[in-house]
């Protein structure tokens, strides 16, 4: 089953209509690093990331592991790592992803430019956990906590996110 997402900040899964939070630049055909935009297009589940202070472990056919504190992705384009997991400290730019907020308590990442990874094609698309106002993300699609948890207990390893 696929999450489909569209433009106007919706998301259907298994006949359901989903609230959702995308980039605050909207949805792009041709996203770029930093430009706020959600990436249209369709794009496997990784893998499901949750914080083990916070969160147990999810019910999901998904591969999932607990975040360490040392968690970070790699946004520096330039860089051998971009667009992947790395170890904080990390010697390029690098996002933390065991964050004060609730936001990363849940993630997962998207097959979103990581096969090839495009230097400067955009990093760090995830699937996470949306502020209680829905605020726009730098770019990822964001859902209330029970719809996310919703949704990794019904995916596998065929569902995608699919952003129109």
């Amino acid at each position: 089953m696929d999450l489909v997402v569209n433009r106007n900040r919706t998301a259907l899964w298994g006949g359901r209509s989903l609230r959702c939070a995308l980039g605050r630049a909207g949805v792009s055909a041709n996203k770029r690093e930093g430009d706020g935009a959600t990436p249209a297009g369709s794009f496997a589940l990784r893998l499901v990331l949750y914080r083990p202070d916070r969160e147990a472990k999810p019910k999901t056919a998904l591969a999932a592991r607990p975040l360490a504190r040392e968690d970070g992705w790699c946004d520096a384009s330039g860089d051998a790592a971009y667009n992947t997991m790395v170890r904080l400290p990390y010697g390029a730019s690098a996002e933390t992803l065991w964050r004060e907020d609730a936001l990363y308590d849940l993630i997962v990442p998207l097959g979103y430019n990581d096969a090839p990874v495009v230097a400067g094609k955009g990093s760090a698309i995830f699937l996470h956990l949306a502020t209680p106002s829905y605020a726009p993300t730098a770019g990822c699609v964001a859902l209330a906590r029970g719809d996310l948890l919703a949704v990794l207990a019904g995916a596998d390893a065929t569902s995608r996110v699919v952003i129109s």
